[in-house]
């Protein structure tokens, strides 16, 4: 049995996300971001397959996809607003971590376990950089599901696809506590 690490249970009860647009620099540079990649890495993964990668997204990069965010919601006719509260999720992030869904063939491992591997990169990844006392949220959005956007914007493969933006950076302000799930609703305890 492995032993106990109340530091490490105390941060999960008490994590929380920070909203993106509060986020600014300093970020991690890239000695300070490989840790915590690392520890995303080391999520659940059936059949050690690896279906997931990451593409790190500096300020050039993001300009770049806020631009790509607000051509392709016009071709698409996405509302302004939802175009405009994509083009700032870029253009106001300073480093963001896309987590790419990169599924591979396996008779063994289904493409759903795969695809739960990828969520739980995220999830890793976003504890890691609060637990590195950065602040971090994970989105998604409709840019990440549209396919042009995504293969043009990160050079994605035909059958990739985006899990989450995970943006990361200094917060500039406490977010004020969340109401938190009903623990007796949600849970049902079979005994026989």
């Amino acid at each position: 049995m492995p032993e106990k690490n109340q530091a490490a249970l105390d941060f999960l009860l008490n994590r929380r996300s920070r909203p993106a647009k509060t986020l600014t620099t300093p970020v991690p540079d890239r000695a300070e971001l490989r840790p915590i990649l690392t520890a995303a890495a080391r999520s659940p993964d059936h059949g050690k397959l690896e279906p997931w990668r990451f593409v790190v997204l500096t300020r050039p990069a993001l300009e770049r996809l806020a631009g790509l965010a607000v051509e392709r919601g016009e071709a698409l006719g996405v509302a302004p607003d939802k175009i405009e509260k994509a083009r700032c999720q870029f253009a106001d992030s300073h480093l963001t971590v896309a987590v790419v869904f990169s599924p591979v063939e396996s008779e063994k491992v289904p493409h759903v376990e795969q695809q739960y591997s990828a969520g739980a990169v995220c999830l890793a990844l976003l504890n890691a950089a609060l637990a590195s006392g950065w602040g971090a949220n994970w989105l998604t959005g409709w840019t990440s599901h549209d396919t042009d956007f995504v293969c043009k914007g990160l050079g994605l493969a035909a059958h990739e696809s985006v899990a989450g933006f995970i943006h990361i950076g200094t917060e500039r302000v406490v977010p004020p506590e969340r109401p938190r799930p009903d623990l007796d609703a949600k849970t049902t305890w079979l005994e026989t």
